[in-house]
């Protein structure tokens, strides 16, 4: 059986009633559940610390450049993970329930096989 590797991208939209929620709260609700999110994301990572090639981190905010020039624009781009997995469905299954969306305003993770470089 073959371990593949895979980009698992967070997303969340600044403008989604989980994050109008998130930033209703209390700062004293929010550090409470940030702290509690922090600790399940922590329990995650030593789960799955085996799978995890690349930590990734948060992501800050964007630059777009094209034959326009550069640009600042806004995206639902939050954090990044690289993982090790026997397939793209166990890969997914790794990041069910993260807290990413479950505790965090997050809404979703993206898992997406990271191909090799076609020869040329």
């Amino acid at each position: 059986m073959s371990t593949d590797t895979y980009l698992a991208v967070f997303l969340g939209s600044k403008n989604s009633p989980k994050w109008t929620a998130w930033h209703a709260m209390s700062e004293a609700e929010r550090k409470a559940k940030e702290q509690e999110g922090m600790a399940a994301w922590k329990a995650w990572v030593e789960k799955h610390q085996g799978a995890i090639q690349a930590m990734g981190g948060p992501l800050g905010k964007t630059k777009k450049v094209d034959a326009a020039g550069i640009a600042d624009i806004t995206n639902e781009l939050g954090a990044f993970t690289v993982v090790r997995a026997a397939s793209h469905e166990a890969a997914a299954k790794m990041f069910e329930n993260h807290p990413h969306f479950a505790i965090f305003p997050g809404e979703r993770v993206e898992i997406m096989p990271v191909l090799p470089i076609p020869a040329g």
